[in-house]
């Protein structure tokens, strides 16, 4: 008797949730309950009267045990196996099982009687006759029971996303649990869930090439559903656009309601009926108008109540216009108060018991509200369900008197949207902190029954959903002084806790990138080519998909194809699109300018126009061996407004110069921060020598090219190349670095030499490399550190001639072969030493001139 009641106080002290406590280990130790050993799977037991639920997730332990250790071990009904030790899973007052062991005082009933969703992990000594110990898995119902359940496996090595994102499952030789009671408690938000929604072009797709159907039937939702479950959801808002839930698949339901997933419909489908339904014969039903066909509409009512009545599913009330619209101009409170109360009174006719007893929610989304501030109201056990403004900020919380309200407050957020300013539908573009901080908003105003969260396609938004899961379970659980602890636990579940912390810091980074502004409204002129925003930010982002093309080449083979879906991919389709529009806005500002460069940056446009469905192509056909075909063909480069009607992505506009070899020339340069700064190449005017030319050797030296007079076997007599700039008035000497390739003196021993000079001025002659050479007094401090660094810079002090509009032009003449000029910088007063000798003055080119 003693040892029971140490047992009742050791599990009044610890059936609390645990803070992610971690329960299964690889190593025995003294007490530790053997899952797995040696050769030895420990058998599993339950009550063939429990839930269908439970019965499904008992299969999918003994799966996941295979899948962790190699062995399955075998499930047993009602009845001990006559091994030694058990594995117990069962629901309280349903499992004769577990009510054997509360009626022994082995499990405390006070722990779980009376509680939602609550289970409790132990192991107990001689549960029955010939059992010398148990790992009991207890619920409160079903699905605290199929929490339990899913728990165990989760701490075994089986992420939620196993099948979702293909994450792999580590094997593992021997597995054990610790002695104790383990427990998550009573989820903080009542009912949580998702909306699959915007389904076409990507899941429709999808599902027609993995199930061979226009829509999703029970084959596809089991999978959705035991999704929800693992990650200790318990609701789903089914897909609508095309599809209909109940209709296109009679089982749809009835699974669901098996499993334990409670089915609700979306914010504009009244009464447990799909839109799909109503559209599909809206020449047999006549007009979406209770004003004018309210008989016709009450029936489609009822037939949806008649569905479901048997079911947790909880109704939508209310009614918006046809197709998600608003139902009228202006705010009609008597008649959408009338349609209410007439619902309400088909709940009770159909479900022979008082409306108040089937759960009811009323979605104040968009024009809705208005009825609402308008005066209206609903009964009092309805839940009244706000929602965010589609962007994921909240539009409005219950103030101290509303949160009195009986039935208590939902939440619709979004992840996933269609609608202005432009849909958002591709990528995940929700920074952590952003959800963490209005979901903390939300919570902390009285918010608290109902969290459903917008997911558009489930894929790719792995880590948003999860972490909404996760806060709708426990809210406070993170702060701002933790909150990457949850991306990095993320992480470790899906690649290793050896690669977590990388993972993390880049999820993070994208989430956040992301979050500046989505694909969708991303062009050109989002960032300022001119300050050099564009390109730091495009920078960032190469840089980022860098580092994740890094890391993903040092994971596991069997972790990559899970990493390309959560990080990789993500990370390099929007860094692509980043270069590409970057690239855009260079090509136009430099055709503008009649800068030939203007071209290339064109390809740069078309080549990662080609990436985009490069990358694209890999996710659907060779990623995961294909099995996600059609999950990434989402359009997202060609809007202008929301519900544009374009095919496909489109190449963004470009242009291109016509005979770019010879639009070359006339650049005028403007100073900037007391200097001007000139790459070579971009000159005003230059003269060739009799049998040489200026040529330009792209990509060569520390910046943008070099220039120099080719062949250069040939004299260079009469070459010469012109940079034209403005000058401010009063400046009246300049100090002019010229940077050239270390070229050796190949052909004049003393040297070779070119001349610099402004027209109208004194020329200088600067001999760059008379000491560019290997005597001992020059090899160590002169000759290699300069071959070394592959650039020779030379500082000349000029005067500036007298000029009436400020117009300078600065020439320079080679005066022995292989003199190649890579950047001029003329200096009044503002250069600073760089390496790179500062980025390029701004300039333009003129015609004509």
């Amino acid at each position: 008797m003693t040892s029971v009641l140490a047992l009742f106080c050791f599990a009044a002290m610890f059936a609390q949730p645990m803070k992610e406590v971690k329960y299964v280990s690889e190593h025995q130790a003294n007490g530790y309950f053997a899952i797995k050993q040696g050769n030895e799977a420990t058998p599993l037991l339950l009550s063939s009267v429990d839930f269908p639920g439970v019965i499904r997730a008992v299969n999918d332990l003994q799966e996941d045990i295979f899948k962790v250790t190699g062995l399955k071990p075998a499930v047993f009904q009602n009845k001990a196996p006559g091994a030694k030790q058990v594995i117990i899973a069962g629901t309280i007052g349903k499992s004769p099982l577990i009510d054997g062991l509360v009626a022994k005082k082995l499990i405390d009933a006070k722990a779980l009687k009376g509680k939602w969703e609550k289970f409790i992990i132990t192991t107990i000594a001689n549960p029955m006759p010939g059992v010398e110990s148990a790992l009991v898995i207890a619920g409160s119902g079903k699905r605290g029971t199929i929490y339990g359940i899913y728990d165990l496996s989760e701490q075994m090595g089986v992420s939620p996303w196993y099948w979702w994102a293909d994450v792999p499952v580590a094997k593992k030789e021997n597995v054990f649990v610790m002695p104790g009671i383990y427990t998550k408690g009573e989820p903080a938000v009542k009912y949580r869930g998702i909306f699959i929604n915007d389904e076409a072009p990507c899941l429709t797709g999808w599902v027609k090439h993995t199930y061979g159907t226009d829509y999703g039937d029970h084959r596809f939702y089991s999978r959705v559903f035991e999704l929800i479950l693992r990650l200790r959801g318990n609701y789903l808002w089914p897909a609508m656009w095309n599809w209909s839930f109940y209709a296109d698949d009679a089982m749809n339901g009835k699974v669901a309601d098996e499993m334990g997933v409670i089915i609700g419909t979306s914010h504009h489908e009244p009464m447990a009926r799909n839109h799909q339904e109503w559209t599909r014969k809206r020449k047999e039903h006549g007009a979406w108008n209770y004003a004018t066909n309210q008989k016709v509409i009450d029936q489609f009512f009822r037939d949806g109540i008649e569905r479901m009545k048997s079911t947790e599913d909880i109704v939508t009330i209310g009614m918006r216009g046809d197709g998600d619209e608003a139902m009228s101009d202006e705010t009609d409170v008597q008649l959408l108060e009338r349609v209410v109360k007439n619902q309400r009174q088909i709940i009770a006719d159909v479900t022979k018991k008082p409306a108040n007893k089937t759960t009811q929610i009323w979605a104040l989304y968009k024009e809705v509200l208005d009825y609402y501030d308008a005066g209206m109201r609903v009964p009092d056990d309805v839940i009244m369900l706000l929602c965010d403004d589609n962007w994921g900020n909240v539009r409005r919380l219950p103030n101290e008197k509303e949160r009195q309200h009986p039935g208590g407050w939902g939440m619709y957020y979004h992840v996933d949207y269609v609608g202005a300013p432009r849909n958002t539908k591709w990528l995940n573009v929700t920074p952590i902190q952003h959800m963490w901080e209005q979901l903390q908003l939300t919570y902390d105003y009285g918010v608290d029954k109902l969290w459903v969260l917008n997911v558009g396609d489930i894929k790719p938004m792995e880590y948003p959903i999860t972490l909404f899961m996760d806060m709708a379970w426990e809210p406070k659980r993170y702060t701002v002084n933790n909150l990457l602890d949850h991306p990095r636990k993320f992480c470790a579940q899906q690649f290793g806790d050896d690669q977590a912390d990388e993972a993390m810091r880049i999820l993070n980074l994208y989430s956040k990138y992301n979050g500046r502004v989505t694909a969708e409204m991303l062009d050109k002129d989002t960032y300022n080519l001119e300050t050099g925003e564009w390109k730091m930010v495009s920078d960032e982002y190469l840089k980022l998909e860098a580092e994740a093309l890094r890391q993903y080449l040092s994971l596991k083979p069997e972790c990559r194809d899970a990493y390309k879906q959560l990080i990789l991919f993500p990370v390099q389709a929007m860094a692509n699109l980043y270069e590409m529009y970057y690239s855009q806005a260079m090509n136009h500002k430099l055709f503008a300018e009649k800068n030939p460069q203007a071209n290339l940056w064109a390809d740069n446009v078309e080549r990662t126009f080609r990436r985009d469905a490069e990358l694209e192509y890999d996710y659907n056909n060779v990623m995961s061996g294909g099995k996600w075909k059609n999950m990434m063909i989402q359009k997202k480069i060609g809007y202008t407004s929301w519900n544009d009607n374009f095919p496909a992505n489109q190449l963004p506009q470009i242009y291109r110069m016509e005979n770019p070899e010879s639009a070359v020339g006339n650049y005028v340069f403007t100073p900037a921060n007391g200097y001007v700064s000139m790459e070579a190449e971009h000159y005003f005017s230059k003269k060739d020598a009799a049998k040489a030319q200026w040529t330009v050797i792209p990509y060569l030296g520390r910046t943008l090219s070099g220039v120099a007079v080719m062949p250069y076997s040939q004299p260079v007599d009469g070459a010469s190349i012109s940079y034209k700039m403005q000058l401010p008035a009063d400046v009246r000497q300049v100090k002019v670095h010229v940077v050239v390739k270390s070229t050796l003196a190949f052909k004049n021993l003393d040297g070779h030499r070119y001349s610099v000079g402004f027209d109208g001025g004194s020329a200088q002659v600067v001999n760059f490399n008379n000491n560019l050479n290997e005597k001992p007094e020059n090899i160590y401090s002169i000759f290699y550190p300069t071959v070394a660094r592959r650039v020779i810079e030379k500082t000349v002090q000029l005067d500036v001639p007298a000029s009436a509009d400020g117009m300078q032009v600065l020439t320079l003449s080679p005066l022995d072969p292989g003199v190649v000029f890579e950047k001029i910088v003329v200096d009044f007063g503002g250069f600073k030493k760089s390496y790179l000798f500062m980025d390029e003055s701004p300039n333009k080119r003129v015609v004509n001139q």
